[in-house]
């Protein structure tokens, strides 16, 4: 796998077109995201925007529901980040996905922070995005294959205490296979027990740390982290 998802439930596709907002203050960048996408009659772009605030007010005037936000993190007036943010409390049912070029840990932490659904480097190729996409509008999280590494190597820095005494061994493992890209499903046949099983364990995982989404688990592990 070349992207990981975290907790993603089988990929059923909707029938019902997903309508983007596209954020981006390069033209070039935006007319390529937009042929991508054209791959699939099911995404739809409805409007593109060269920062955050005209992407709010976009969103704000819409008659269509806006369902998927793909931005950019370096732009003018409002940038991908605070643009997150805002999305999340205005209209927190929005999936949004940052698409950056920066692949450094402190901007993949203040995009975890943010609840971004998803973040995804410029570079990668066609097949891989579409899948990133498809997986954030089926209720994953989706990082690229090079944000992995350094979001684990994070975690392991850290050590946080509070994961080690609440959870148990089996706990950890779960964890620690869907922090590896393991669908529920994979998990389950590596540790020789059932799906629901495993979605036992998540749910149990949910509730030891506190966290209501899939992000909001990320973020507990990278807590603290200097």
């Amino acid at each position: 796998m070349n992207l990981i998802y975290v907790f993603s439930k089988t990929i059923q596709m909707n029938t019902k077109p997903i309508n983007i907002l596209l954020v981006d203050d390069h033209q070039l960048v935006l007319d390529g995201i937009k042929s991508m996408l054209s791959k699939n009659k099911i995404y739809q772009v409805k409007n593109e925007a060269s920062n955050g605030k005209i992407a709010l007010e976009m969103m704000s005037k819409s008659v269509e529901p806006i369902d998927l936000v793909i931005t950019d993190i370096t732009m003018p007036v409002i940038n991908g980040i605070a643009l997150c943010k805002e999305i999340k409390t205005q209209f927190p049912s929005i999936k949004v996905i940052i698409l950056s070029m920066h692949n450094d840990i402190t901007n993949v932490k203040e995009a975890i922070a943010a609840e971004a659904d998803g973040y995804i480097l410029k570079n990668i190729g066609q097949t891989e995005f579409i899948k990133g996409v498809d997986r954030v509008m089926d209720n994953g999280t989706y990082f690229s294959q090079d944000i992995l590494p350094l979001v684990l190597k994070q975690i392991a820095k850290n050590k946080n205490a509070d994961i080690k005494l609440s959870l148990t061994n089996r706990e950890e493992e779960v964890l620690s296979l869907i922090m590896q890209e393991y669908t529920s499903k994979e998990i389950a046949e590596k540790l020789f027990i059932s799906k629901q099983t495993v979605d036992t364990h998540r749910l149990n995982i949910m509730q030891k740390t506190g966290c209501k989404t899939l992000v909001g688990l990320i973020k507990y592990a990278l807590d603290e982290i200097k």
